[in-house]
């Protein structure tokens, strides 16, 4: 346990707080749409937290990271497991909406959530959008 509170211990802890917080107000409110504007600004933040982490510590730390013992692993696979689930369940919408599937797959896989969020951004503002469409018609 460390004997201070490091600035990656506090983000960190910072993600799980607001992490929490996000699947809690989502499991309560399950049918309000997505908001564009939040998903982007979520995909161009991590973007540019990434963006700076590369920039300061390189990509060869990412490799070493889940390849240095089994939680490291662990980790790879959680995070390769969720984006999978996600992108199974956000095709089929984005599908129904006409979005370039193999452009977004390719940027999920690319970016992992940057792209999703982005994705997810994309989906809501055009879902949002048909549903305008349709109360004026």
């Amino acid at each position: 346990m460390p004997d201070s509170l490091t600035p990656f211990l506090a983000l960190a802890g910072g993600g799980l707080v607001f992490g929490v917080a996000a699947i809690l107000m989502i499991a309560a409110r399950p049918g309000a749409p997505g908001n564009a504007v939040l998903a982007g600004a979520l995909s161009a933040g991590f973007a540019a937290f990434t963006v700076v982490t590369i920039a300061s510590e390189g990509v060869f730390p990412v490799i070493l990271n889940h390849t240095s013992n089994l939680w490291g692993v662990q980790v790879w696979w959680d995070l390769l497991f969720s984006l999978s689930v996600a992108t199974f369940l956000i095709l089929p919408r984005a599908r129904a909406v006409g979005m370039n599937l193999p452009l977004w797959v390719a940027f999920i896989l690319l970016s992992a959530s940057i792209g999703l969020l982005a994705m997810a951004a994309r989906l809501f503002w055009l879902e949002q959008a048909g549903t305008r469409e349709a109360a004026r018609a």
